[in-house]
């Protein structure tokens, strides 16, 4: 595993490499949503099922254009999503044509966050899209919130580290179902 800064990630994203990275609350494992083998590598190291499905995250909602279809909302839920964003805010949204079922499972829908954590948007944006975004974890242990917490085990497996420091979240972002409003995970 190597130190990336936001200048060499998108080559190494591009290639089907796995990242972690800090976010608002915990490290993340991001790769290319795109890119169904580096998909299958994320859920492989977290020992996840694709069923589940996985969360993007974004530096702005025009990234997510494609990924999912915010236009099948509701206007006043269209409204309510934006206003959260960018914040700790993971909606479940129509998914899009670009959603693939490695990163949606089971689901009709797309976990997306448009993050306010400066390093996650500059990641996204140097990147020049959404990434995957689970925490860095091997399923069913603590997530890590410094790089120090980040399993050694999993750290062998990556391919590059964006290093700095989680958000002010002390809990990972609450997720909410984008066409009733209902909380998910608080």
């Amino acid at each position: 595993m190597r130190e990336l800064t936001l200048d060499s990630v998108a080559g190494l994203l591009k290639a089907g490499g796995v990242i972690t990275y800090p976010t608002e609350a915990v490290w993340g494992l991001g790769c290319d949503p795109a890119n169904e083998s580096a998909v299958h590598k994320v859920l492989a190291l977290k020992q996840r099922p694709v069923e589940k499905g996985m969360i993007l995250v974004a530096a702005s909602a025009a990234q997510l254009d494609g990924w999912v279809d915010l236009a099948a909302l509701p206007v006043e839920r269209q409204a309510a999503v934006l206003a959260s964003w960018p914040g700790p805010n993971t909606w479940i949204l129509p998914a899009g044509p670009r959603a693939a079922r490695w990163v949606t499972g089971e689901h009709d829908g797309l976990a997306v966050r448009v993050s306010a954590h400066p390093l996650v948007q500059a990641l996204c944006q140097a990147w020049g899209g959404p990434l995957v975004s689970t925490s860095a974890n091997l399923a069913g242990e603590e997530p890590a919130r410094s790089r120090q917490q980040l399993d050694p085990r999993l750290l062998a497996r990556l391919d590059g580290i964006i290093d700095g420091a989680v958000g002010e979240q002390a809990q990972p972002t609450t997720i909410r179902d984008g066409l009733t409003g209902a909380t998910l995970r608080a």
